[in-house]
């Protein structure tokens, strides 16, 4: 499987020929088709990580205390319990 930016990468591509004049309807719709897989592929590869990240966020550490976000100040959620 090839990675996503490699993914991501041919999907630009693929956006340039659709737009290329003289790139034929037939070809236009090959390419738009396998453009929409593979923009549904990376949107299923970012929901992942975006929960990923969500998870390791909120979780508490070992002993209890709250995540520390210093290095992402718009991650926290703000409640004031500092």
């Amino acid at each position: 499987m090839k990675t996503f930016e490699e993914r991501l990468k041919r999907l630009e591509e693929l956006s340039d020929l659709v737009r290329t004049p003289d790139t034929g309807l037939e070809k236009a719709a090959s390419y738009f088709e396998e453009g929409v897989r593979l923009a549904r592929g990376l949107e299923k590869d970012l929901s992942k990580v975006e929960r990923t990240i969500e998870i390791l966020v909120s979780e508490e550490g070992e002993h209890g205390e709250k995540p520390v976000l210093e290095l992402f100040p718009e991650l926290d959620t703000g409640n004031g319990d500092e």
